[in-house]
């Protein structure tokens, strides 16, 4: 398995590492265009999805906490949240401000970047990142911005794609996938009970090694 090693080296070293002003402008321009695209970039969700009862589960009871929903997209999550937890403060976040106009009215809402997150320390009982990871380019900083947002005792949900996977689907140049053990060692820099583990899109099917879950707690 060697050649699969060197391909997938190769692969990760094709993406690039810095988030430039021209690279962030390239993103943010790409899901502009992608909000008109309802079929592949969906407002809503099936709540019964795994991915979505994962971080329900795992936040518990959200009633007067404030939670950040972190490259929201349009919110397709947030939207899920605030109606199972109407007594929590649900915000999202993402670089396109075309996607927030589809996030619904009563989630807050800011544009930004993920590696330079709008808000105050510690401001958030619990944040989650759904498959938004991937187009950080500086994923440590996200990583750290995403811990320096959360409370102590908050809590981190994020769900992406496994590095092992790579080239199973089309993406764009900048988007990166990513090991267990690596997102692990990065979650363990400021937080404590870090795990991660496969996850199907239903919990009744064996997962195919696509999604990894990880979670943290600070």
């Amino acid at each position: 398995m060697k050649w699969l090693a060197k391909w997938l080296h190769a692969f990760r070293k094709a993406a690039p590492n810095e988030l430039t002003g021209d690279l962030r402008k390239r993103i943010r321009q790409s899901f502009d265009e992608s909000s008109r695209d309802e079929e592949h970039f969906p407002s809503t969700i099936d709540p019964r999805i795994y991915h979505v009862r994962l971080i329900v589960q795992y936040f518990g009871p959200l009633a007067g906490k404030r939670v950040l929903d972190v490259g929201c997209g349009k919110g397709r999550f947030a939207r899920i949240l605030l109606a199972e937890n109407p007594g929590a403060e649900v915000w999202g976040l993402d670089i396109s401000e075309e996607m927030l106009k589809f996030v619904p009215a009563d989630v807050h809402t800011r544009a930004g970047s993920m590696t330079e997150l709008p808000f105050p320390d510690a401001h958030f009982d619990c944040v989650y990142a759904t498959e938004s990871l991937e187009h950080a380019v500086e994923i440590d900083r996200a990583v750290g911005e995403m811990c320096r947002v959360l409370k102590p005792g908050g809590r981190l949900v994020i769900i992406d794609k496994n590095a092992e996977q790579a080239g199973r689907l089309e993406t764009p140049a900048w988007e990166k996938w990513f090991y267990r053990e690596e997102l692990e060692k990065l979650l363990r820099r400021h937080c404590r009970n870090v795990s991660s583990r496969f996850i199907s899109y239903w919990e009744d099917v064996e997962p195919d090694g696509l999604f990894i879950a990880w979670q943290a707690q600070k």
